[in-house]
């Protein structure tokens, strides 16, 4: 079966967290493939390079900061946030900026908390497919909101671990009693609707999921509004409504290498009790959802490989699962829901949650 891993460069990816980027050490990166070392410059902006010094191919990653410049640790060329040679000790009578001495550089945006890398060689990107700026994170400048940001690895390929964010019927046995369990399964009706940029699955009906986030997000109880969304390349957002409540969690996935992926998510909430006691208690909860998830992705990974290749079985319950698999695959073929018909028809359904 083919696998599961998809490759899209020419998009924006989350590199780091803004807060990484701090004191005088780079930080090393693989982003679809490609090792980068990131900084900040003399300005103070994030930049990111190639981690190989084009001197005697040595991490540049290891190396420091020095006056907003990356210093090798093997001999002490310096580089600039453009990738241009500043400084090659010792060298007398030259000037140190020749084009043979240039590193890789890769266009970089900093936002919501973010620090985004276009993965590609910045001179073959022009005006006709040169991406728009990244994907906005929603709400997290917004007064009344709080947002959390956290980023962690896992043994997965991409589809897999968007898949994983965005699947209902698993939380009811992985994370049972946090989130989902303990009550008798009731039905809901489910709308699966193609949008612009994605796929969204909206869940008609559903009563306050049973569990501790639960309760943080509804203590009252009630009928909530669910909405799950993929957004292309590689955002997950599941996003909960009941009346002044609100709570998005949106993540951002970032292919690594083969078989490992990164999440970048901010958990931005409104709730009416106060939100340091929320992520007081939200951020164990959280903590303890995801590490449930990176160890059975890891597992799911692991006997993928011991037999030797990928083999599935759907159901309508598999919501966006196949859906997203099928945008990436048309992605990767260069090809546009204009190209393939138009975009599907919704769907409706009934599920037991």
């Amino acid at each position: 079966m083919e696998p599961m891993d998809v490759r899209l460069p020419q998009h924006w990816y989350v590199a780091c967290l803004s807060d990484d980027l701090r004191g005088k050490r780079p930080l090393a990166r693989t982003v679809v493939g490609v090792r980068m070392a990131l900084f900040r410059d003399e300005d103070g902006r994030a930049a990111a390079v190639v981690d190989r010094c084009p001197h005697r191919n040595a991490p540049l990653s290891i190396g420091k900061i020095c006056d907003g410049q990356l210093q090798c640790a093997y001999h002490g060329w310096r580089f600039d946030g453009s990738g241009a040679c500043r400084a090659v000790p010792g060298l007398v009578g030259e000037e140190a900026n020749r084009r043979s001495r240039q590193v890789g550089a890769f266009r970089t945006v900093e936002q919501d908390g973010f620090v985004w890398v276009l993965p590609v060689d910045p001179g073959a990107l022009d005006g006709g497919n040169a991406p728009a700026r990244p994907f906005r994170f929603p709400h997290v400048d917004q007064a009344g909101y709080t947002t959390v940001r956290r980023s962690l690895s896992v043994t997965a390929g991409l589809h897999a671990a968007l898949e994983n964010t965005l699947d209902v019927p698993h939380t009811a046995f992985l994370h049972g009693g946090l989130f989902r369990g303990g009550r008798p399964p009731v039905d809901i009706e489910v709308v699966v609707r193609h949008t612009a940029d994605g796929v969204e699955a909206e869940y008609l009906g559903e009563p306050r999921p049973p569990g501790i986030a639960g309760r943080i997000l509804a203590p009252e109880g009630g009928v909530v509004t669910h909405v799950d969304r993929f957004v292309m390349p590689s955002i997950a957002q599941v996003e909960y409504r009941l009346g002044d409540n609100h709570l998005v969690t949106t993540t951002a996935f970032t292919p690594a290498e083969d078989g490992v992926t990164d999440l970048h998510a901010a958990v931005t909430f409104r709730l009416r009790l106060p939100p340091r006691l929320v992520k007081a208690v939200v951020t164990p909860i959280a903590n303890r959802i995801f590490a449930q998830d990176r160890t059975i992705l890891g597992e799911q990974a692991d006997n993928i490989r011991r037999f030797g290749g990928e083999q599935y079985a759907s159901t309508d319950l598999d919501v966006l699962g196949m859906h997203i698999l099928r945008l990436l695959r048309r992605a990767e073929r260069g090809e546009t829901a204009e190209t393939n018909g138009g975009r599907p028809a919704d769907r409706r359904f009934t599920m037991r949650v």
